[in-house]
């Protein structure tokens, strides 16, 4: 049994419309240890799993476990999770020892060990020199730092992240990303990590959980949910990808728009099954040197510089295909016609 189970959990919301589910018959089991993400859209339904993990809302249906204990129906003090907001929730007439401190000061903790405690906090956290400011004095990068370690000061056994990088610029936000999966793996503690942001989510996660309107599309590792997409949703969803739709003709080849494309693995052999084939755009190459599984002409139309990456889009029969490619290679001008192919083991088929 996992640190964190959902079991069958539903939750509705009256509207007026009547009354919608916000989560339906979700089932998630979460590792101790792990950096587990809840990545969706808005009203996907992962803050509302958050928040019944953390006992701010209670199920219509279901029941919430952390380990073997049913908690469903416990008050969010009662459950050894703490929650970190987005707006991080710092009280604004204390200073960052005493907002460290309050949750120990709350308990009845000795004056002794919360200052040997709060002490390792701010040093743990880089919150040196720091103390005795209060939160408009600090950047948005030290607020959340301080109301992480003010959520990790009593040791909890999940940690509830909703959000917390959304406040802070581009750059910061990469920064205290990478500070953030540090202080995961050095304290052990199993984070539960709540995004829209699915860069943010395949950089910090073990698993992710990718919601779509109050479901569970797909569960498994960043690699997993990039590469093996298990639905068109997660296909669209999880970074770029090209798209096609087709017809099987045989048990290893699909027509898209009168190009044959092998397809060795064929979930399905009906002959005139529609299919949805998925290649990702860094999986095609231009003009190659070497000889591959798939080839097709094309004419490029576009391109877009991006950093380190250049961007084509190829018009060919099969459609529009999108490249992506290392900036440092050759440069192709608007025009060329230049041969696109790829690996057959690079196609994912979607049936949905």
């Amino acid at each position: 049994m996992g640190i964190v189970t959902l079991k069958n959990i539903s939750k509705l919301y009256p509207s007026n419309q009547g009354n919608i589910y916000a989560v339906q018959d979700v089932n998630l089991e979460i590792q101790a240890g792990e950096f587990y993400s809840l990545l969706g859209s808005s009203g996907s339904g992962k803050t509302t799993i958050l928040r019944l993990i953390g006992g701010f809302e209670m199920p219509e249906q279901g029941r919430v476990l952390l380990g073997d204990e049913d908690v469903t129906q416990q008050p969010p003090y009662q459950r050894n999770v703490h929650t970190v907001f987005q707006k991080y929730a710092l009280f604004p007439h204390m200073t960052v020892t005493e907002n460290i401190a309050y949750p120990l000061t709350v308990e009845g903790v000795t004056k002794l060990e919360i200052e040997q405690r709060v002490t390792e906090a701010i040093e743990t956290f880089r919150l040196q020199g720091l103390a005795d400011r209060k939160p408009n004095q600090l950047s948005g990068g030290q607020q959340q730092r301080v109301a992480l370690a003010r959520a990790l000061i009593d040791r909890p056994k999940v940690l509830l992240l909703d959000e917390p990088l959304s406040a802070l610029d581009a750059k910061i936000r990469q920064e205290v990303r990478q500070e953030l999966r540090e202080l995961q793996k050095l304290t052990g503690i199993t984070f539960i990590y709540v995004t829209h942001d699915q860069e943010e989510a395949i950089a910090l996660s073990d698993r992710i959980a990718v919601m779509h309107d109050g479901k569970v599309e797909q569960v498994g590792t960043p690699s997993e949910i990039y590469n093996q997409p298990a639905s068109l949703f997660v296909a669209k969803f999880i970074g770029k990808a090209n798209l096609f739709t087709g017809k099987i003709i045989n048990s290893r080849t699909v027509d898209i728009n009168g190009y044959v494309l092998d397809i060795p693995e064929l979930k399905s052999q009906n002959p005139g099954d529609q299919v949805t084939i998925m290649i990702r755009p860094e999986r095609l190459q231009i003009n190659p040197r070497t000889l591959r599984d798939q080839e097709i002409t094309g004419k490029i139309v576009n391109c877009t510089y991006i950093g380190q990456t250049r961007e084509y889009q190829v018009q060919t029969s099969m459609g529009l295909l999108n490249i992506t490619k290392l900036a440092t290679g050759t440069d192709y001008a608007i025009d060329s016609i230049v041969e696109i192919s790829w690996s057959t083991k690079d196609c994912v088929v979607l049936f949905n």
